[in-house]
């Protein structure tokens, strides 16, 4: 009896082990064939009292995208923008836009067990519409971002991302005799804002 006690309770403290540490194995990151949800968000604003003037922009690109392998992900997005200036008490100008994209994202350095970083490139269109001169304007471009993951849990992460930080865009307006308009950016930003305007924060989970 007693050495049936104690087999038994051998079993227990094995069973016990083997659970701590499959809790203990957490893993973060991705592998082939997940599925993510990415939300970003960006908002910036601006109040210029010298020049009584006051602006406010804000954009949201909800995004999905598949693994290919561990480090590389492929998928799609929709993105809304807006924004608003006032001089004076008086709006100046006032847009809306809204987009569809792909993108290859990879992931090429982990910063410790739960920061992942990317570098992701996206081609796009987007329309746009000047809400109070009734104009709107067509444009296709290409981007590369910078990104980061940190995991909370094995499936949810927060993301902080840098857009464009290089880019190309040519743009026209729906307009008769209108021209095409074309812009390459690189860089960072400047120093009086080291963002660019470009920085966006989100949730991401995986599937």
């Amino acid at each position: 009896m007693k050495k049936l006690l104690f087999t038994a309770a051998i079993a227990v403290l094995g069973f016990t082990s083997a659970n701590a540490q499959d809790e203990n194995a957490k893993t973060y990151g991705f592998s082939e064939g997940d599925i993510f949800i990415e939300g970003n968000v960006g908002f910036n604003s601006e109040n210029d009292k010298n020049a009584d003037a006051k602006s406010n922009s804000f954009n949201i690109s909800p995004k999905a995208g598949y693994f290919l392998n561990d480090d590389l992900a492929i998928g799609g997005l929709v993105s809304y923008t807006s924004s608003k200036t006032e001089v004076a008490g008086t709006d100046t100008s006032e847009f809306a836009g809204f987009g569809v994209g792909a993108f290859a994202r990879y992931y090429f350095l982990d910063l410790g067990e739960r920061f992942k970083t990317y570098t992701e490139f996206g081609v796009g269109y987007n329309n746009e519409e000047d809400k109070i001169f009734d104009v709107k304007q067509d444009t296709f471009g290409a981007g590369l971002d910078l990104g980061i993951n940190y995991f909370v849990t094995e499936k949810i992460a927060l993301s902080f991302g840098l857009r464009n930080v290089l880019s190309f865009s040519t743009s026209k307006l729906d307009a008769d005799g209108a021209k095409a308009v074309t812009e390459f950016n690189f860089g960072f930003g400047d120093v009086a804002n080291p963002f660019g305007g470009n920085a966006s924060f989100g949730v991401l989970f995986v599937l």
